[in-house]
């Protein structure tokens, strides 16, 4: 199993550079950011992969929860608080503990360790869907109903057979998201490899009435990948 890649987000310097240094201590996760302002921590997310968040409830600039609201359950969390009754409000998002201040390393290894248990279960399932975030609502798409994603500046519109979602996302980090049927063929498309009809060395057909160009920078892994 690969490392976690974790984000620290609290309001409090001192809190960043503990839980920074409980990480540093756990082999199996890996410190990519850390930050005392959320908004940061939102644009890295936009950006770049995580998989998973330390994350304060309690931040001024933008509480826990809101931010959790935000960035939707393609992350987990690991909520972080000083007061026991906030504890339980994160519970309808994909969180995998929380931790009461002051946290100990012993109470932060047990989440540590139950975090890694939920994404060894993830990755051996072999889920055949996933939620996403479009229009403010989270909606489940069936990886098998996809047709291709298409990058459009900050967002990518995930079209299926008979719906599209617009959702505020990088092509990078979702193509990380996909099964092996799906490939990259081209700068602002990623395409699902089983929907193809017909295709030529500088087109696929999707459907017979979608045709997607396929970039000369991803077109020798793409027809790797055809042949396997």
């Amino acid at each position: 199993m690969n490392k976690i890649k974790c984000i620290v987000v609290d309001d409090e310097p001192l809190a960043v550079s503990l839980l920074g240094s409980y990480v540093e201590k756990m082999p199996f996760l890996d410190l990519v950011f850390s930050t005392e302002n959320p908004i940061e921590a939102l644009e890295y997310i936009q950006k770049n992969e995580a998989d998973l968040i330390f994350l304060d409830i309690q931040m001024p600039e933008l509480t826990g929860i809101n931010f959790m609201k935000i960035v939707g359950n393609k992350l987990k969390y690991i909520l972080t608080t000083a007061y026991a009754e906030y504890a339980m409000e994160g519970y309808e998002h994909n969180v995998v503990d929380y931790l009461l201040k002051p946290i100990s390393f012993g109470r932060f290894e047990k989440s540590a360790l139950k975090a890694q248990e939920r994404f060894a279960v993830s990755q051996d399932s072999l889920d055949s869907y996933f939620f996403v975030k479009s229009s403010g609502q989270q909606y489940k798409v069936n990886f098998s109903d996809i047709l291709f994603i298409e990058s459009i500046k900050d967002y990518v519109n995930i079209k299926t057979e008979n719906q599209e979602y617009i959702v505020l996302e990088t092509l990078k980090s979702l193509e990380n998201q996909l099964p092996e049927n799906f490939a990259r063929v081209h700068k602002s498309f990623i395409i699902n490899i089983d929907k193809i009809e017909k295709m030529d060395v500088k087109n696929v057909s999707i459907n017979s009435e979608i045709e997607i160009p396929i970039g000369e920078t991803y077109k020798s892994e793409f027809f790797l990948k055809i042949k396997k």
